[in-house]
């Protein structure tokens, strides 16, 4: 993993003799997770994965986070364990900047820190800089707290790749016999049942892309500012380039808008794409792997197969069986769940005391509030952005008709040039008609150029009483569904309190008329008790009775 263009690719391929694209020029070339060709390390078959870079050219960084984590997650449900994780980072770089941070950031929240002994920061590209200045930045790297310190101090380890395949596999065999790491986002989804957006990484990439949109925001608020000021100073050229910076950054929001909604869906469509891709994937390596275990690969010789095909079949077989088991066994215990779960309730129902009941029915109301104020707090946000497009409607409508009054004044001033170079060109001709000719023309020319002025003023009047009425309309809308929201708002909580305190009441009704029921049926059951037990004790005294005659009559008859 790491930045794009840090030498992802040229690693794997020199370290496999793979084949994999490598990037040239600004653009990223990694666009998807890829598998390199597996090769015989120490023993130990190897397979590198490669990664796209989180600041890749064509990709967002939520769409990169969703195909990474589908990726690993989907593997490690097939049973895949990795070695080990290799951070790369390019030691020519002047500085880390905000981005690098970013992307490390990611990357710790990704693999988690209990799986930092199984990381290796390596640091390429030696050969770009002189070895005292690599030296230095490495030191920096190592040594501070915003850098690569935390991670070195919990297990990870800080490396150096001078370009050589030696250098490559040295590297690895740092990784080949260690004991298989689980990351942190392979836990949260796959173990944890997560959802992308709840995970550590997906959280700080919620939290980085809501930054953004509100810094977007703060610049769109501000460019709207500069473009009234320069309709004002009605200088269109700074006009038309606000225009057009407004622009993008209008749609580099809702770009990211859209990027930090999509990160489930981008999830889920990735993990149901490689269902079938991984299976082929597989394959592929399962034949690679038996090309090696033949000792068909060049340079390669191996007297005995370290997987063989049946093993590696019986293997599978059982973890099917065993998924098989729990499943079922999930089946079967599941209505035995229900049934402790149902008479759990009606014990709790039957020993809870009245005001118990009211706890729980007033948490229950409180999360129910919550609920409704949240969703309350979604319609209001579709509202505001329904009012911020309507603004823009409304400026661009603006803009329109001020550049036609614009386009109205500039057609006056040249017809008030044109009639100006005839009169000019008149006054310059030999006098025909005599002084009265000159003196007529002269006042046709005064009268008109005192119209243009005139219309010219009539229409800035106008175009500034448009601008006024628009704002003052504007800023009524606005405070009118400002007002309408707040009474809306306060109409809905008193709603939600009278059908609380409503829904309470009713409660506690029943709670107490089950209360009475109850007592009613537990005294009907005493008194028919006592009933049964003055019965019981009528039979004895009747037995006795009885049984004192027959003494008394047997005594008769002995005498």
């Amino acid at each position: 993993m790491g930045a794009t263009g840090s030498g992802k690719s040229t690693f794997i391929n020199k370290a496999s003799g793979s084949d994999l694209p490598v990037g040239r020029g600004l653009e990223s070339c990694t666009s998807e997770v890829r598998n390199s060709r597996p090769f015989v390390l120490n023993g130990r078959i190897v397979t590198l994965i490669d990664t796209p870079g989180f600041d890749d050219t064509t990709r967002s960084d939520t769409d990169i986070l969703s195909m990474i984590a589908a990726y690993f997650s989907k593997t490690y449900e097939h049973g895949a364990r990795l070695a080990g994780v290799i951070y790369m980072h390019r030691i020519s770089d002047f500085r880390m900047g905000g981005t690098s941070e970013h992307n490390f950031k990611i990357f710790r929240d990704f693999c988690g820190e209990g799986s930092l002994n199984n990381v290796l920061i390596v640091t390429n590209m030696w050969s770009e800089v002189k070895r005292e200045i690599g030296e230095a930045r490495e030191s920096e790297l190592a040594s501070k707290d915003k850098f690569f310190k935390p991670v070195l101090e919990k297990g990870a380890r800080l490396l150096r790749h001078d370009g050589s395949l030696e250098s490559t596999h040295t590297i690895l065999r740092y990784l080949i016999n260690s004991h298989p790491a689980t990351l942190r986002i392979q836990r949260e989804i796959v173990n944890e049942h997560k959802p992308i957006e709840k995970t550590a990484a997906g959280s700080d990439l919620r939290r980085a892309l809501d930054e953004q949109a509100t810094s977007h925001k703060e610049e769109i608020r501000s460019l709207r500012a500069e473009m009234e000021a320069a309709l004002r100073a009605k200088d269109e050229e700074t006009r038309a380039e606000l225009q057009e910076e407004l622009e993008k950054r209008q749609q580099e929001y809702m770009r990211i808008e859209q990027s930090s909604k999509r990160m489930a869906a981008e999830f889920a469509a990735e993990r149901a794409r490689l269902e079938a891709r991984i299976l082929q994937m597989e394959d592929v390596h399962q034949k690679q792997v038996q090309t090696l275990e033949g000792g068909e690969v060049a340079g390669v010789e191996h007297p005995e197969s370290l997987y063989t095909r049946k093993q590696r079949k019986a293997a599978k077989q059982a973890e099917d069986e065993r998924r098989a088991r729990k499943l079922e066994e999930e089946h079967k215990a599941q209505p035995l769940v229900e049934e402790s779960h149902q008479k759990h309730l009606q014990s709790l129902l039957k020993t809870r005391t009245t005001k118990e009941i009211a706890d729980v029915a007033h948490a229950e109301e409180d999360r129910r509030e919550r609920e409704r104020l949240a969703a309350l707090e979604t319609e209001q946000q579709r509202q505001n952005s329904a009012m911020e497009a309507a603004e823009r409607e409304r400026v661009k409508d603006e803009l329109l008709r001020a550049r036609r009054e614009i386009e109205k004044v500039e057609e006056a001033n040249s017809r008030l040039a044109g009639q100006q170079r005839l009169s000019k060109q008149r006054e310059e001709e030999p006098p025909k008609t005599g002084g009265k000719e000159v003196a007529r023309a002269r006042r046709e020319m005064e009268e008109a150029q005192a119209k243009v002025e005139r219309e010219a003023a009539a229409a800035q009047e106008a175009q500034d009483a448009e601008r006024a009425r628009l704002l003052e309309e504007q800023k009524k809308q606005e405070e009118e569904d400002r007002r309408k929201m707040e009474e809306e708002q306060a109409r809905q909580k008193e709603e939600a309190e009278k059908s609380k305190s409503q829904q309470l009441e009713d409660f506690l009704t029943k709670a107490r008329e089950r209360a009475i029921l109850a007592e009613q049926a537990r005294l009907a059951e005493a008194a028919e008790r006592k009933k049964n037990q003055q019965q019981l004790l009528i039979i004895a005294r009747e037995q006795e009775n009885l049984a004192e005659q027959a003494r008394q009559k047997a005594a008769a008859e002995s005498a």
